[in-house]
């Protein structure tokens, strides 16, 4: 048999083209100069659309900018970076680890490794975040419990009270009385609904309907409303009162970050996703439910807290309505998601149709 020769730089190349994490290469002037097959596949784009681009033109946002690849080029220095969120120009938002090196061919360019990370961070995330979110939960139901006690012992002494005081000096006792009431209304707010999940087979498009309305009423004529349902989903049993009010919770939310924001949009969308996992199980039907604004994105420093009790972006807020709403959910078996970055903050609401549960 003959012997093949195959030089140096077929050679890279073919193995370039069997890797399975996207590689390219950038110029100076952050021009695509090579990209091998993976990169279609993580970006999702075509040979035209990436050959010769200008690699920040991809993206709509990126966590990455062209300054950090000036940086690097500058200093002679590559870096990494875990958990990259990217926003393509169509739509579409990955996470990324980009792993960025330096090197020269002859010119300096720069070597970018992207891995996709999405599904396994999500499903991790999902984990951890539910075992934090009912470790928290059962946190602040026992604080809650060891204030009422003593709050209700503390109105009614006050009470008593004031029944042998001159009228001059109840005014005081009806500031105590006052204050253990508001004391315990937000106790009241911090255990959430008493009552478990009443399911009843039910429309979730007349429920979401609901909920624009009342928020219509609430702030009327400030907010653009579009509704994208999916007429596919069927009737499936839920708790009508409860996942309204997480919703609700939800979508108030998004109105108040919309205050400062020019054409302030919320957008209610509703899919149906087949063979999906929530909490290690697998479901042949999964309700889902976007509520989408185009206002300023969450504060980083929250993003990872978001769902937890008293954590809020807000001046004066009690970080109590997503808490509560992420409650709801997991009452019904499902979860709440979210994804933000400035002009865009998507919260997704994952129910399980329980009925066709493999």
């Amino acid at each position: 048999m003959a012997n093949t020769v195959i030089s140096t730089e077929q050679l890279h190349t073919h193995v370039s083209e069997h890797l399975t994490t996207a590689i390219m290469l950038l110029d100076a002037q952050l021009n695509i100069r090579y990209f091998n097959t993976a990169c279609c596949a993580v970006l999702g784009l075509g040979e035209k659309r990436l050959s010769e681009q200008y690699f920040p033109d991809l993206f709509l946002h990126c966590d990455i900018t062209a300054q950090h690849f000036i940086g690097a080029l500058s200093s002679k220095q590559g870096f990494g970076v875990s958990d990259v969120q990217a926003v393509l120009a169509d739509g579409r938002h990955l996470l990324l680890d980009i792993s960025v090196t330096l090197c020269e061919t002859p010119a300096e360019h720069l070597l970018l490794e992207l891995r996709q990370v999405d599904q396994q961070r999500k499903i991790s995330l999902e984990s951890l975040q539910q075992h934090q979110h009912l470790a928290a939960r059962e946190l602040i139901r026992g604080l809650a419990h060891e204030i009422k006690n003593p709050l209700g012992g503390l109105r009614g002494a006050a009470q008593l009270l004031e029944e042998s005081l001159p009228e001059e000096l109840t005014e005081y006792t009806q500031l105590i009385i006052a204050q253990a009431d508001r004391l315990r209304n937000l106790v009241d707010r911090l255990l959430g609904p008493y009552r478990p999940a009443q399911r009843t087979r039910s429309n979730l498009h007349q429920m979401i309907e609901q909920v624009r309305q009342l928020a219509i009423m609430d702030n009327p004529g400030q907010v653009q409303f579009n509704r994208d349902y999916d007429p596919s989903i069927p009737d499936f049993a839920f708790d009508p009162e409860l996942l309204e009010q997480a919703l609700l919770n939800i979508v108030r939310n998004a109105q108040q970050a919309l205050d400062q924001t020019d054409n302030p949009v919320i957008s209610l969308q509703s899919r149906v996703l087949h063979q999906h996992t929530l909490h290690g199980k697998r479901y042949k039907l999964v309700a889902l439910i976007r509520v989408i604004d185009n206002g300023p994105g969450i504060p980083a420093e929250i993003k990872d807290t978001l769902f937890y009790p008293m954590v809020s972006g807000k001046a004066g807020g009690t970080g109590l309505g997503l808490s509560i709403a992420q409650t709801l959910i997991h009452q019904h078996g499902g979860w709440i998601d979210c994804d933000s970055w400035p002009g865009h903050t998507e919260f997704t609401l994952y129910l399980p149709i329980a009925d066709t549960e493999d």
